[in-house]
């Protein structure tokens, strides 16, 4: 599994005293700044962070370390991550979507179907992006106890019940 689990990125700067605009990838947007310090991917900065505000769009946060605009906007576009293992444990038949990313999918007859590329969520659910090679193109599969019925994170698999038509 992924050592490192995106948290959150930065959108640019807020204001002219250093202060960024953070995007939260946390299920509750201000957890962000519980997991702090965070890094970026290869751990060459670590970063306090400090929330100031809701805003339109993300939270305003000041960061250690960052105390200009022209500093805070070289950050633009930055992605913050943490350990995977100071994430808290799940309850079942919940997942982080790190954990998904690069599994196999198997239909319920145990067709190789393809491998997760991504999750996404345009708001009404999430769905699995599923791409393999005999796939034309990636698949938009929605993740859903109905559709998805196995997730076996030890054995890398998930197996699907996918709508008629849609493989």
């Amino acid at each position: 599994m992924t050592e490192l689990v995106c948290v959150g990125a930065i959108a640019g700067a807020y204001g002219i005293r250093g202060e960024v605009r953070l995007k939260s990838f946390t299920a509750i947007a201000e957890d962000i700044a519980d997991y702090a310090p965070l890094q970026t991917e290869d751990g060459s900065k670590t970063f306090g962070v400090s929330l100031t505000r809701s805003i339109k769009n993300g939270l305003a946060a000041r960061l250690s370390s960052i105390s200009t605009k022209e500093q805070a906007d070289t950050l633009k576009g930055l992605r913050l991550y943490v350990p995977r293992n100071r994430l808290p444990d799940l309850p079942d038949d919940e997942y982080y979507y790190a954990d998904l990313v690069g599994l196999e999918v198997r239909d319920t007859g145990g067709t190789l179907l393809g491998c997760v590329k991504t999750i996404q969520n345009h708001g009404a659910t999430d769905l699995l992006e599923i791409h393999g090679p005999d796939l034309s193109a990636t698949v938009l599969l929605p993740f859903t106890h109905a559709v998805v019925p196995t997730v076996d994170l030890a054995s890398r698999r998930i197996v699907v019940d996918p709508p008629e038509g849609l493989f």
